[in-house]
């Protein structure tokens, strides 16, 4: 099973930037506790990260070649304005976990609404970087699940 994570603008400042929401483990140590999650359950994990719009919808685009079966994402502030990601992820038809670190309802009106995640099966907010973890889990879950029903 393969898995993409996809980080939006700004996630490679994590560590850096406004600890009180999003804590102080980079995008590196997040991604090294992910590949050791991945590991542990027997799956492949890739990971992307873009300030741009248009790269993560390429990206999610190029998944359905690569073969992914599943996708994290935290589209960041896209979360808020992109249908164009809303979209790929749509038009992908790949199984999405939309993660955001911080509560995302408890913050400006304006982050209260995602355009991306109907588009996904599941969205997990406000638990920080384990976020990620609990998304990898669950999409892993999900797709096992949905593999022996399809045997």
């Amino acid at each position: 099973m393969k898995i993409l994570v996809i980080n939006g603008p700004n996630m490679q400042l994590l560590g850096r930037r406004k600890a009180e929401f999003y804590g102080t483990k980079t995008l590196p140590e997040i991604e090294a506790d992910l590949r050791a999650v991945a590991d542990s359950l027997g799956v492949t994990v890739d990971f992307f990260q873009s300030n741009h719009e248009g790269a993560i919808c390429d990206r999610i685009a190029d998944a359905i070649a690569d073969g992914v079966d599943g996708i994290v994402i935290n589209p960041a502030a896209y979360t808020h304005t992109s249908i164009a990601i809303h979209d790929a992820l749509e038009a992908a038809a790949i199984p999405a976990v939309e993660v955001h670190m911080s509560n995302i309802q408890a913050r400006d009106d304006f982050r209260r609404t995602s355009l991306t995640a109907p588009a996904c099966i599941a969205q997990i907010a406000g638990l920080g970087a384990d976020g990620y973890e609990f998304a990898l889990r669950a999409l892993v879950r999900r797709l096992s699940a949905a593999s022996v029903q399809t045997r």
